[in-house]
């Protein structure tokens, strides 16, 4: 058995833990009602800086995105390459059959036809199959004055509802300002913002694109877009784990 194979089954068996000690009822309760959830200290320090550290090294990623060339704001981020480093792999696959729950009974209460696998793999291959063979797991960087506009990650055709983000970086420590801020648009209404508290290793569960809402009528969708507010100072580093794969 090699290192590599002994590193990923360790990280296996503690995001599998992890991810089964979270309070799932209530996590999708905050879904279901605000969009977006927060699970506390997923990561521990010591995770969150080994992570943050493999940001100068180019053999983890595929690219490398400097936001202002594009207009998403200030600050860059890189998409790893496959495979996934142990602990980040492990933690997608622990954490998709929990969100697949919550995305399934959206799609029924929506009345869309679509269900999710129980099992990521099996979500993979239908990205794959659909030509979405490109990893989207990413690691962020910002610095003084940077700041990500609003946006939502689909990469394709095949989307997964939900997504998350693991802050890195300690606030007031390592870094101000760049709050993680989610806004919600509901027809014939003004848009709703919700900033949300992290501290380092917290992670946000959030819907990427629409979500349920009872009305009277039934349920409907509503469009959510996410984004960082403008830091003020220091460096801030999130990892975002995306489910689905892009063209």
């Amino acid at each position: 058995m090699t290192i590599h194979s002994i590193s990923a089954r360790r990280a296996n068996r503690s995001a599998e833990a992890r991810v089964a000690d979270q309070g799932w009822r209530e996590l999708a309760s905050e879904l279901n009602n605000h969009g977006c959830a927060v699970m506390e200290k997923l990561l521990s320090p010591e995770e969150c800086a080994g992570i943050a550290a493999l940001y100068p090294h180019e053999e983890h990623f595929r690219s490398h995105v400097h936001m202002a060339r594009h207009g998403f704001g200030k600050g860059e981020y890189r998409y790893f390459r496959y495979p996934l480093p142990d602990l980040i792999g492990a933690l997608r696959t622990a954490l998709y059959p929990r969100l697949a729950e919550v995305a399934n009974d959206w799609n029924e209460r929506l009345g869309l036809a679509q269900r999710y696998p129980a099992d990521h793999a099996a979500f993979l291959k239908q990205c794959h199959d659909n030509g979405q063979t490109r990893p989207t797991p990413l690691l962020l960087q910002y610095g003084p004055g940077d700041f990500n506009c609003l946006h939502q990650d689909l990469y394709g055709d095949l989307a997964f509802p939900l997504q998350v983000a693991i802050l890195l970086s300690e606030p007031g420590r390592d870094f101000t300002g760049g709050e993680f801020v989610l806004t919600e648009q509901r027809p014939r209404m003004q848009s709703r913002a919700e900033v949300v508290p992290l501290t380092q290793g917290d992670a946000v569960v959030f819907a990427v694109h629409n979500r349920p809402v009872q009305g009277t009528k039934g349920h409907y969708r509503v469009n959510l877009r996410h984004g960082v507010s403008r830091l003020r100072s220091g460096m801030r580093h999130t990892v975002g784990i995306i489910f689905h794969d892009a063209k």
